[in-house]
């Protein structure tokens, strides 16, 4: 599919991966959706890029279907090209010290990343099968959701986000298969350690030691190069129904 004046949706594009997303195909031509959470983060970005803001928390059914209602009255169509980037990384033991059961923290977690990626997947699925195929192949759009390393190297305290990431992943083969009959890929990215809000929280240190563990290139990815490859999958009409690690190599330890 080429990007030019193809219509995106973007969550979390606000900052971080999603950001960068935005920006990448907005400097390919497309006209971008900037969704977020925090509407003044998604503005500043849009502003940025001559895009579309939106503010929507992706768990509201509602809000989500109002975005999309938004996106085709104000760009004209439905969105070709739907990333999911919204989520949240959190933390938390099964059986923490303090003895309370962290019940909540994992409910919240999996509605955000596999919910809200789900009900983000169907409204982006339900506009590009209404519309006319794009080229002789009888493609109509590609959904690019964001799972994480964390889904098959999940670390201790990592048991809600694993099984979060890990929904995403397992979706995404049967999701692929289900909406092929209308011309909709489905593709998953499982990121590794990348340069986000939440490594800008690590002390020098632990970041350098983090950044050893890597082989090769022994750094954090930087959102451009998650952005990167959602452009090539994007491009690229036979990449369908896999999950693609973008990791330096690595394999986390347990500890």
């Amino acid at each position: 599919m080429k990007i030019d004046k193809q219509i995106a949706l973007v969550t979390g594009a606000g900052s971080g991966l999603g950001e960068a997303t935005a920006r990448r195909l907005a400097g390919h031509g497309a006209r971008v959706a900037v969704l977020d959470r925090s509407l003044d983060a998604a503005q500043a970005v849009a502003d940025d890029i001559g895009g579309l803001a939106l503010g929507a928390d992706v768990t509201d059914q509602n809000a989500v279907e109002a975005a999309f209602a938004q996106v085709e009255a104000k760009l004209g169509a439905a969105p070709r090209i739907a990333v999911n980037c919204a989520g949240v990384a959190t933390a938390g033991r099964i059986l923490p010290r303090d003895g309370d059961l962290p019940i909540d923290a994992f409910e919240k977690t999996v509605k955000i990343n596999l919910i809200g990626t789900y009900i983000v997947m169907s409204y982006a699925a339900r506009g590009m099968a209404a519309q006319e195929p794009l080229d002789a192949d009888g493609g109509r759009g590609v959904v690019i959701n964001t799972a994480s390393i964390a889904y098959q190297d999940g670390q201790i305290g990592q048991s809600a986000y694993a099984a979060s990431k890990g929904g995403v992943a397992s979706m995404t083969l049967p999701a692929a298969r289900e909406l092929a009959r209308v011309g909709i890929r489905v593709m998953t990215i499982a990121p590794g350690l990348f340069e986000t809000a939440m490594a800008a929280g690590l002390t020098p240190d632990f970041k350098k030691s983090l950044e050893a563990s890597l082989p090769f290139p022994s750094r954090m990815g930087r959102p451009d190069e998650f952005a990167m490859l959602v452009q090539q999958i994007v491009e690229n009409p036979v990449l369908n129904g896999e999950v693609i690690r973008l990791d330096n190599a690595v394999r986390m330890a347990p500890k």
